[in-house]
């Protein structure tokens, strides 16, 4: 018979050693926040990613405005902390993460950033948002798509299709994610034809080196569906919007959308 196996204090004190030594280097793998507070009302932390932080004036520019965000979430979480403290004594304070990260980068000029927030002020569950910046690196500053349109009038011509194209995509999605009875009128009332209410854009990456194969439209929970439907992003083709494009659009605008794009947004 095979004698019991004992485990001796030394064993013990190697493999917690181990363990600490593990435990240590996962912790030294996290990425550090670019800006964050810590308090006993709130928790918030700012990520820029690498790419963003190669370009001085978008690292400057992402880093201003999560720095404005924190502090604003900071003032109103110890507001309600002073208000309602019994809130906080059992679940401690809020917690706020804000993500900068690059979706493409076109004609070594156009960066598109994504922007993705954490929330849990308590509520019935955490909540996300999602919105995006266009920068333009030669001018150094954010840009909107209207330079790559003829023209961007709230309801015309060029909003319109733009619009009629994502309400396709978008239901074309929702089927295949078994939630098509959200597919409806009622769901995309606030998805206007202008360019602040037709959605959050960015520029989707191209087959063609340099290029955008078309837009991609970003949509947080609540947005065109229910909470547990989570977040959206669609694809528009540019060919849908070639008849509308500028000198400027038909130039940056090439080729197809990456194959596995769909799966990473």
């Amino acid at each position: 018979m095979r004698a019991a196996r004992i485990t001796t204090p030394v064993r013990i004190l190697c493999l917690a050693g181990v363990l600490a030594c593990l435990s240590l280097a996962v912790r030294a793998d996290d990425p550090k926040p670019d800006a964050s507070v810590k308090n006993t009302s709130i928790e918030a932390s700012v990520y820029l990613d690498d790419r963003i932080k190669a370009d001085a004036a978008l690292a400057a520019d992402c880093l201003a405005e999560g720095r404005k965000w924190i502090d604003k979430n900071a003032a109103e979480a110890a507001a309600a902390r002073k208000e309602e403290p019994e809130f906080f004594k059992d679940r401690g304070g809020w917690s706020f993460e804000r993500k900068y990260s690059v979706r493409s980068v076109v004609d070594n000029r156009y960066i598109s950033v994504v922007r993705d927030d954490y929330m849990d002020t308590h509520g019935a569950h955490p909540n996300s948002d999602v919105n995006t910046i266009l920068w333009d690196s030669a001018e150094k500053k954010r840009i909107s798509i209207r330079p790559f349109f003829t023209e961007t009038s709230d309801n015309g011509p060029t909003l319109t299709a733009m619009r009629k194209a994502i309400v396709s995509a978008l239901n074309a999605e929702k089927k295949k994610r078994g939630a098509s009875e959200t597919a409806t009128a009622e769901w995309y009332k606030e998805l206007k034809p202008t360019l602040l209410k037709i959605g959050a854009v960015t520029l989707a990456p191209s087959t063609d080196a340099g290029k955008s194969s078309g837009l991609t439209f970003h949509y947080p929970p609540y947005a065109v569906g229910p909470y547990a439907e989570g977040q959206y992003a669609v694809f528009v083709p540019w060919e849908t919007l070639k008849p509308y494009l500028t000198p400027e659009g038909t130039r940056i605008f090439a080729g197809a959308r990456p194959k596995g794009d769909e799966e990473e947004q």
